[in-house]
């Protein structure tokens, strides 16, 4: 991180902390600062709108005050949202125990995409468990790419095929068979 960008982020901390939220990222993408605010780990909820607002109202005051930034720029407030890109090893450790995807650098290794659960993470590596259950120990340093995998909806039950679900089943009606839409319909007894 640049000094720019730690004077940010040196900036931010404390806005965020009154404000009950985690400074999760601060870079720099062309003229926007980007930063990331998050709740706390282990937070069963996310960030408001509303809050984002707040926060991006005191951030803008205070870099106004401070000018930590050389030159012009446009200050974007945002959070990590559900699929969260992971850069830093504070990242990956944070999201120990989510779905992760990530692309490695060298495409000669033979697998580029490894994708599984997110099982441990230090200040050099992550491990990953597949859907095998064997692990794979990645290298931050060979990580092109990473993010976690939020899996939208519930999971099928074993067991279930897809469209099954739980409800009320209609009840027949008095041939005893239903139309396709769910309806039932009576069959013209023949004469």
């Amino acid at each position: 991180m640049s000094n720019e960008l730690e004077r940010v982020s040196d900036l931010v901390a404390p806005i965020a902390s009154d404000l009950e939220l985690d400074v999760y990222d601060v870079e720099r993408r062309g003229g926007t600062i980007r930063v990331t605010l998050d709740t706390p780990a282990g937070s069963e909820a996310g960030i408001n709108l509303d809050t984002l607002a707040l926060a991006t109202r005191l951030i803008s005051r205070e870099l106004d005050h401070e000018d930590p930034i050389n030159g012009r720029y446009t200050l974007e407030v945002t959070s990590p949202g559900l699929e969260r890109a992971l850069r830093t090893p504070a990242h990956f450790r944070r999201e120990v125990g989510k779905d992760v995807q990530i692309r490695l650098r060298d495409v000669s290794s033979g697998d580029r995409r490894i994708r599984g659960v997110l099982e441990s993470a230090d200040d050099t590596s992550a491990t990953v468990r597949m859907e095998d259950g064997g692990e794979t120990v990645v290298e931050y340093s060979s990580i092109d790419k990473a993010r976690t995998v939020f899996e939208w909806g519930p999971k099928p039950k074993a067991g279930t095929r897809p469209g099954q679900g739980k409800g009320k089943k209609k009840p027949a009606g008095p041939s005893g068979k239903k139309s396709g839409n769910g309806n039932t319909h009576k069959e013209k007894q023949p004469s």
